[in-house]
């Protein structure tokens, strides 16, 4: 089906205005950086990053930017509790923010303007703004004049009215208007400060992403995305001053995501509820925490919680056991499998094909084109990776000699293939989970454990020898095995029989 997108201006899915092979401008709000990234800023990216991802798969050439909000009052505050400098707290939490990124296999981000980087251009906007009549200056201080943009609060669909009675308005009898917003504020003494046609001062949050995003992608964005709570009141005034700037339409389309909730509240460093990523990937794998961001459609919450994990932790357990099914059968790592990275590549594959895995690939894909759905192609997941156990049980003479030779041996391996692609526009998976070990990774626990699977397994072969089967030396063996499977899961190890062998896993 044709890439179908919501936008919150129109408040409609809508066919999307480019065609592949086009270049696709995508603006999305980075953080402020006062304190260590916690996962809730980990929400945009991670959707926006598998947007890219989907795009680029369809043959969108996609220019991606993250704005860095490296001065603020949030910035000041914080430095000053620290006693450091906004600078020095800017540059570290950014190099924070960036590498938990890393870790999550956000890869498409491809630049990273820092606000202060861009304080001429803010200048100039504002210049441009006071000369055409929608600013004014007052005291060292430049505001945007709202009641000057006859469809202020088209973003929210509400009136100006309406959206300062559901705000947090800053009061100043400077303003001519309750709602009117800073675009550039006057320094108080020992904050950072440029020089200015107005005074020594510091851009309002707000102009920041106007600048950057139309220096760096142009006056009209093709998507501009971002966290539900910043619908208003900081894209609503983007979009007021950008407009009022060029005269043209600042983003054709509006993307925003829900928020990540823990029970009934959101999470926000102003609710003091959040979990620094750091802290989280050492109870949980980078897979898992993804997983979760992508498993609910983008525009709705997601749920955060400790039994949401460990449901998780349990449905992923499935894939890393089928990876390393897959590395018995075949000898190589599913991780090493070189996927189509285009749909131009899959549709132009040759050879034996995996038809069921075929069919919900493309449903996945059917989701994903339908405003990103993502919880749609986490689920085709799912499925493609029950017709892959299915088909290797039924077929378990993979491992014969010849075998690899087989129609079912490369049906098995196309299939395997198409799971990669799908987990690779997801970006799931991207590295080898590392195995599990007993006793802190001591080795002479893992031999114990290898010694007493190598005597179950030579206790059922020897069983197997034996004919009657009401013999008592038969059941006597098979008894043991059984014995050596309960006491191994009583300590937390479950053991897995598979062609080709016996595999363990902890929990």
């Amino acid at each position: 089906m044709a890439l179908q997108v919501y936008s919150t201006l129109s408040r409609k899915k809508e066919p999307f205005h480019k065609k592949p092979g086009d270049t696709v401008s995508m603006y999305v709000c980075g953080p402020t950086v006062y304190k260590p990234s916690h996962i809730g800023h980990m929400v945009g990216p991670i959707i926006f990053d598998t947007v890219k991802r989907y795009l680029t798969y369809c043959g969108f050439k996609v220019d991606w930017v993250v704005n860095i909000t490296d001065v603020d009052d949030k910035l000041i505050v914080r430095a000053k509790e620290l006693g450091t400098s906004v600078k020095e707290l800017a540059e570290k939490m950014t190099a924070d923010y960036v590498d938990c990124l890393k870790k999550l296999n956000v890869t498409g981000i491809d630049q990273f303007p820092r606000a202060t980087d861009h304080i001429p251009g803010m200048i100039a906007m504002m210049e441009r703004l006071i000369a055409k009549g929608n600013a004014y200056p007052a005291g060292g201080d430049v505001y945007f004049d709202i009641s000057k943009d006859e469809d202020y609060g088209k973003l929210c669909n509400r009136d100006p009215e309406q959206l300062e009675a559901g705000s947090r308005v800053e009061v100043t009898d400077k303003k001519r208007n309750p709602g009117d917003f800073a675009l550039w504020k006057g320094s108080k003494p020992g904050e950072p400060a440029w020089d200015s046609p107005w005074g020594k001062g510091r851009p309002g949050w707000h102009i920041e992403c106007s600048v950057m995003a139309q220096a760096l992608l142009g006056k009209t964005l093709d998507i501009h995305g971002g966290g539900l709570d910043l619908q208003f009141p900081h894209h609503e005034n983007e979009l007021a001053q950008s407009e009022s700037d060029t005269g043209e339409m600042f983003a054709r389309v509006w993307m925003h995501n829900g928020l990540l909730k823990m029970g009934a509240a959101k999470m926000a460093g102003s609710v003091g509820n959040v979990v620094n990523v750091s802290d989280l990937l050492k109870k949980h794998h980078p897979d898992t925490i993804r997983f979760l961001l992508l498993n609910t459609h983008y525009r709705s919450p997601i749920e955060y919680s400790d039994e949401q994990f460990s449901n998780l932790n349990r449905a992923l357990a499935g894939f890393y056991r089928f990876f390393e099914r897959y590395e018995e059968i075949t000898g190589e790592s599913f991780y090493s499998i070189k996927a189509p990275a285009t749909i131009q590549q899959h549709s132009t594959q040759s050879g034996i094909k995996f038809t069921e895995v075929e069919d919900f690939f493309k449903t996945s894909c059917e989701f994903l084109s339908d405003d990103f759905n993502t919880a749609g192609a986490c689920a085709g997941m799912f499925e493609i990776l029950s017709q892959l156990n299915r088909f290797a049980d039924v077929n378990s003479d993979f491992l014969k000699e010849g075998a690899r030779e087989s129609n079912d041996f490369k049906r098995f391996k196309h299939g395997a293939s198409v799971l990669r692609e799908l987990s690779n526009i997801i970006g799931l998976f991207w590295e080898p989970k590392k195995k599990e070990t007993l006793g802190g990774g001591n080795d002479m626990v893992a031999g114990l454990l290898q010694l007493l699977i190598d005597l179950r397994n030579n206790l059922r072969n020897e069983a197997k020898k034996i004919a009657a089967k009401d013999d008592p030396a038969r059941k006597a063996m098979f008894d043991q095995t059984d014995v050596i499977r309960k006491r191994l899961a009583e300590l937390g190890v479950t053991l897995e029989d598979r062609p080709g062998g016996t595999g363990w896993r902890i929990g």
